[in-house]
Parts: C-alpha cells; sequence; structure tokens
C-alpha cells in the first residue's frame, strides 16, 4: 500500500484495509509519511510500515503540490526497490492525489495488479478547498488526471455508492469499480453497555473528533456553543483531532469567552481508545458544511458514533440522507449554527428522543458490517492478485 499519510495515525481506512489482510495471512507493506519522532520502519499489528523521509508541511494549492510530487518521487523510489525484492502481488494507492498511482509503474510492468482506492474525488476536493468553480481549469485538469490514474488502475474502489456513479459517469467501467466504505471496525467499536441512557444529571457532554478544516463546518459548533452557553450552564465540548483551522478554532473560542466549555485534545489515541471516548460523549456532532465535496461524502466520525450507540446531529448533506433518516440521527440544515444549537437544545431536553436516535441507528449497523465488507474487500484484492507473482 502507498499513502500520503501518517500510519497508523493517519487514515483509520488504510488501517482497517491493511490489518484486514494481514490478519489473512497477506504480507502488506504500506509505505507512507513520516512524522517527527517516528521510526524509519516499523511493525504494527502485523503490518510493516516503510516510512519516507516527507510530512505534510503546506496549505496553499501550489505548495501542496509541490509537498504531493516530493511524496510521490520518494514513494515510487521506496516502491520500486522493494518491488524488485518482494515482487508484489497487488499494489494499492490511496489517494489524495490521484497521480500518485503512476508510483506503481515499474510493479504495473512486473506483472503486479493496481488498485486504486479513491477516499476523495479530487476535482471536488479541490473546488471545495480552494473555492473553484466546477468550470475552473484547476478542476479541469484534475478530472483529466483522475481520467488517467483510473485508467491506468486495474480496479478502482471508493467509499460510496453515489462516488461510484460518479466515476462511472466519468468514463470507468462498472466493472472496474466498487464500493468498500469506511464503516468501524465492529470488534473494538461496540458499546461496552448498550443499554446504557444518557444520563439527565451532570454535564451535556459533545464531542467532535476528525480532521480540523474549515469546510467540516468545527467553527459552527463553537458558535452553537456560544449561543447555547446561557441556556445549558452544562455544557461541554471535546474537540479531539489536527489540522489547519485549529488556531482559528481556538482564537474564536477565547473571542466568544467560551474556552472554559471546550477541550481541545490533540493527544494521539490507539483505535480502542477513540472507541471510549467516543460511548462516553452524549451526543456526537457531524457539522460539515454543505459544498461538492462535503455533499458526497460519508463522514467517518458519523459511521463510529452509530457504531458505538452514541446518538449523532449531523449536516442535512445528500450522503448522509442517502443512509440516515431524522429517527436515526438529528439533521440540521449545513452552514446554520442556529439550527444546529436549535438540534442540541432539543436534544439536551429531550433525553428519550436521545435514546431512540441511539436505537434506531443501530439499523446501520444491521445492514453494514466492517467484518462483511472487509471479507469481500479481501476477496477483491484475492481476485486482483490471482495468478500474479
Amino acid at each position: 500500500m502507498v499513502v500520503h499519510a501518517y500510519y497508523p495515525f493517519g487514515e483509520t481506512r488504510v488501517q482497517r484495509q491493511a490489518e484486514a489482510l494481514a490478519e489473512r495471512g497477506y504480507e502488506v507493506d504500506v509505505i507512507c509519511l513520516r512524522g517527527p519522532g517516528e521510526a524509519r520502519r516499523e511493525r504494527v499489528n502485523g503490518v510493516d510500515v516503510i516510512r519516507v523521509p516527507t510530512k505534510r508541511f503546506s496549505r496553499s494549492a501550489a505548495l501542496q503540490l509541490l509537498e504531493y510530487l516530493a511524496f510521490f518521487l520518494l514513494a515510487a523510489w521506496e516502491l520500486n526497490l522493494r518491488s524488485a525484492r518482494r515482487n508484489y502481488a497487488v499494489v494499492q494507492v490511496h489517494n489524495l492525489p490521484d497521480f500518485l498511482v503512476f508510483s506503481a509503474i515499474v510493479p504495473r510492468l512486473r506483472g503486479s495488479a493496481i488498485l486504486l482506492d479513491i477516499h476523495d474525488l479530487m476535482p471536488e476536493f479541490f473546488a471545495s478547498r480552494f473555492a473553484s468553480g466546477a468550470d475552473s481549469l484547476g478542476v479541469r485538469i484534475l478530472r483529466w488526471q483522475e481520467q488517467l490514474s483510473c485508467r491506468f488502475a486495474d480496479h478502482v474502489v471508493t467509499v460510496t455508492e453515489a462516488w461510484r456513479k460518479t466515476l462511472i459517469r466519468r468514463g470507468v467501467s462498472e466493472s472496474k469499480s466498487s464500493v468498500v466504505m469506511n464503516l468501524a471496525d465492529d470488534r473494538i467499536f461496540r458499546p461496552s453497555n448498550p443499554s446504557r441512557a444518557p444520563s439527565a444529571d451532570g454535564d451535556f457532554q459533545l464531542l467532535y473528533h476528525g480532521t480540523l478544516t474549515d469546510r467540516y463546518g468545527i467553527d459552527l459548533l463553537v458558535r452553537a456553543v456560544h449561543l447555547l452557553k446561557d441556556e445549558i450552564p452544562e455544557l461541554r465540548l471535546t474537540i479531539h483531532g489536527w489540522g489547519d483551522a485549529l488556531a482559528s478554532l481556538r482564537a474564536l473560542a477565547a473571542q466568544l469567552q467560551i474556552d472554559d466549555r471546550i477541550e481541545f485534545d490533540q493527544e494521539r489515541l490507539d483505535v480502542p481508545d477513540l472507541a471510549r471516548m467516543i460511548e462516553e460523549a452524549d451526543l456526537g456532532v457531524v457539522p460539515n458544511r454543505a459544498d461538492p465535496f462535503t455533499d458526497g461524502i460519508l463522514p467517518t466520525k458519523l459511521l463510529e458514533y452509530t457504531a458505538m450507540g452514541t446518538p449523532a446531529v449531523a449536516a442535512r448533506t445528500s450522503a448522509i440522507q442517502e443512509y440516515f433518516d431524522d429517527g436515526m440521527v438529528a439533521l440540521f440544515d449545513p452552514g446554520d449554527a442556529a439550527d444546529l444549537a436549535q438540534r442540541i437544545r432539543e436534544l439536551h431536553a429531550d433525553r428519550p428522543r436521545l435514546a431512540a436516535l441511539s436505537e434506531n441507528a443501530a439499523r446501520f449497523n444491521e445492514r453494514y458490517c466492517w467484518q462483511r465488507q472487509s471479507a469481500e474487500y479481501a476477496q477483491l484484492v484475492e481476485r486482483l492478485g490471482r495468478g500474479k507473482p
């Protein structure tokens, strides 16, 4: 696997997939970024991790491209050296960026099957991040490189059926594409006390965990807490994660004089500890803004709240509404801090409804299960690698 992220504290999707294969007897190498203090080589839960000497360092479009190119060259060099010794049956490349798949050109020439895993649609991601129109030059270039990358790969997987259909409309054949959802590992993400009822006493604890960036709307959640601070004195918010919005979020909390209500937690947690943090929250929050990118994603954090039986409030986006209704998740209008505050207000006052959300969301867990999905994913890898070196 090749991924422009840290491992294991980077892309949970990559860790789940790598460990699912390792548990089934595959030898799995992950080539990834190297963060401060991390070892060059390490074995994590049966997965060999090889870190190349580069890290995330930029947010502007031009510097982001340079960062991608630097990692592309270093990862390609490492992959090609290792491929000469190991002759991989399958090389799986995770985007962003899509063109990272071409780092596997030597293994492909040697007979390896190439699997491109599209976590995010790059044209929509770029349009969201840099406020570009759908017909801008940058978006058109990204669509072109997406098409080339998908053609180079033997198979393409993505995270939702909606995005798979988008890729098919852009030229990827149905037979060459499939969905591997970002489901929580149900062996770890399962409540220790499924019958736990929300407490009517003590603090009312909100939780956001994940990347801290503007498109995920964490500032709306901070503003919602400000709107409710006098009505609900026991309201508390934990924001767990990292990202380019951290400094501005801290400043906003200080400006609104609610920094005593908000805990910014940057501790690196292993997966079981993260699951416990989620279970201890009274309400998980997914405050995404609506744009061409966020409207199509099914947030991993929402699936983890659901798996842990933690009630959730989430933005009313197309992807979320495809899988959840108002009886399973409290939905609010994207971008509207007042509407988000109203949903929190209602749930704080109506504890039976809070418990009902948790019970109803269990329908999602019954239909979508990582153990079943991971088996299907492993079968896909096995099929691609059959007859390969």
